[in-house]
């Protein structure tokens, strides 16, 4: 299967995301400042895909047309 634009920004995303949770589960923030700085990239990578996922979705709707 050929990988498209989204498909690649997808993965990177998705690989930064599982590296801050493993970064929190394994209780590696040193203060709570720290932690609510890993929550906060966590939701803003959440978002970011679901914006991907978006566009990907109207852009291959838009193809088929």
């Amino acid at each position: 299967m050929v990988q498209t634009v989204f498909d690649v920004l997808m993965d990177k995303i998705k690989s930064l995301k599982d590296d801050s949770e493993d970064y929190l589960v394994n209780g590696a923030a040193k203060d709570y400042a720290e932690y609510k700085e890993g929550c906060g990239r966590i939701r803003g990578l959440n978002d970011a895909l679901r914006e991907i996922e978006d566009l990907s979705r109207n852009y291959m709707e838009n193809e088929d047309d």
